[in-house]
C-alpha cells in the first residue's frame, strides 16, 4: 500500500503541494484529477522519486521510501509522450526494462510475449515502432511499463494525445487490464470522464491541495464545494437560503440536508426535466447534439440560465419549456 502524509513540495520557493495525504490500496486504481498548474504532475514525480518533497512522508507497505532512488523503488512511470526507441522494435522497446534489470534472455522473451498479450500486440515483437498508430504506440508504452512487474504503475495523462474515440475505447480496456492483473495504479488526468472511468477512487486537486477524496459516484453526486462543482462541468448553481431543512429558490423550495443560512445549491443537468407542470419556466436558447443526449441552454424567467440534458425529443431553440427539478445538491 501507499501512503502520502503531508506532504508539500516548494520548487525556486512556489508550493507546488500543500500538506497532501492520499493512500493508495493494494489492487487500487487511484485517478488524480484537476485542472493544469494543481499540481497532478509533481504528486506523481515525488511518488516516484525524481523530485523530492520539502517535508511529508511518503511509504510503501509501511517502509519509507523519500530517501529511496527512483529506480530502486520499483514502480513504473508512463508519460503522455511515450519515449519510445524508434530505432528499435516493439519488442526490443518493451524489453528495455527488464534488460536494465539484468533479467536473462529466455526470461526477457518470455516476460515480453505475455505483456504484449496482456495489451493486444501478440504478434507485433519485431516490428519497427515507426510503423505504428498512435492507439499501437500507446499500449506498447504501456506494455513497456508493466514489463518489469512494477509494485506501483504511474500514468501521466497517457492518451493525452490522442483523438477522442480512441482515447473512449482505450480506457475502458487500459481499466480492465489493471482490475485482471490487480495492477495497483495512479491514473493522472484532467479529464473527468477518464477519471470517472478508469478508477476506483477519485482524489480532486486545486492548488496543490486535496479538494476532494472519494469513489467516482460519491464525488460527482455530491461535490465538496462550489469550486469542485464548477470544475466538474456543472453550471446550475445558485445561492439559496435555507431554513428548517429547506431552500427557498425563485421557483419553489427543496427539501435539503443542510442547516439553516445561506448555502450553495447545485442542479445537475440530467435532474432538470422537461415537464408542462414543472414549476419553472423558459425559452431554449441553445441545443447541442452529445451522443446520448442533448444539452438545452434555457433562460428562466426567474433564475438564472440553465443547463437541461434531454435524452430524446428535443425541443427547438425558440421553444418554450416547463421544467421539474428532480435531486439537487445543497454544499
Amino acid at each position: 500500500m501507499l501512503n502520502v502524509e503531508h506532504l508539500t513540495v516548494e520548487i525556486h520557493g512556489n508550493s507546488i503541494l500543500n500538506d497532501m495525504s492520499v493512500k493508495v490500496a493494494d489492487g487500487e486504481v487511484l485517478a488524480v484529477l484537476g485542472p493544469s498548474g494543481s499540481g497532478k504532475t509533481t504528486l506523481l514525480r515525488t511518488i516516484s522519486g525524481l523530485q523530492s518533497p520539502s517535508t511529508g512522508a511518503i511509504s510503501w507497505d509501511g517502509d519509507d521510501i523519500v530517501d529511496v532512488p527512483a529506480e530502486k523503488r520499483g514502480f513504473g512511470l508512463m508519460f503522455q509522450d511515450y519515449a519510445l526507441f524508434p530505432h528499435q522494435s516493439i519488442g526490443a522497446n518493451v524489453a528495455f526494462g527488464l534488460r536494465m534489470q539484468h533479467h536473462p534472455p529466455d526470461a526477457i522473451r518470455e516476460r515480453v510475449a505475455e505483456v504484449l498479450e496482456w495489451v493486444g500486440l501478440s504478434d507485433y515483437q519485431d516490428r519497427p515502432i515507426t510503423n505504428l498508430s498512435g492507439g499501437e504506440q500507446q499500449r506498447v508504452a504501456l506494455a513497456r511499463a508493466l514489463a518489469p512487474a512494477p509494485r506501483l504503475l504511474m500514468l501521466d495523462e497517457p492518451l493525452g494525445s490522442l483523438d477522442r474515440t480512441l482515447r473512449e475505447r482505450l480506457i475502458v480496456e487500459l481499466r480492465e487490464l489493471l482490475v485482471e492483473h490487480e495492477i495497483t495504479a495512479v491514473y493522472v488526468t484532467h479529464d473527468q470522464e477518464e477519471a470517472f472511468t478508469i478508477a476506483d477512487r477519485v482524489v480532486v486537486l486545486r492548488e496543490g491541495s486535496v479538494a476532494q477524496i472519494g469513489t467516482p459516484q460519491s464525488v460527482y453526486r455530491q461535490p465538496a464545494d462550489e469550486w469542485t462543482a464548477r470544475f466538474l462541468g456543472f453550471r446550475n448553481i445558485i445561492r439559496v437560503e435555507a431554513s428548517g431543512g429547506n431552500a427557498a429558490t425563485p421557483w419553489a423550495n427543496f427539501a435539503v440536508g443542510v442547516g439553516d443560512g445561506i448555502h450553495t445549491l447545485v442542479i445537475p443537468p440530467d435532474s432538470l426535466h422537461i415537464d408542462p407542470a414543472g414549476a419553472i419556466s423558459g425559452t431554449v436558447v441553445g441545443r447541442a447534439f452529445r451522443g446520448g443526449h442533448y444539452l438545452l441552454t434555457v433562460t428562466v424567467d426567474n433564475g438564472p440560465v440553465l443547463d437541461v440534458e434531454v435524452v430524446r425529443d428535443a425541443p427547438p431553440i425558440g421553444a418554450t419549456v416547463s421544467l421539474r427539478v428532480g435531486h439537487t445538491v445543497a454544499l
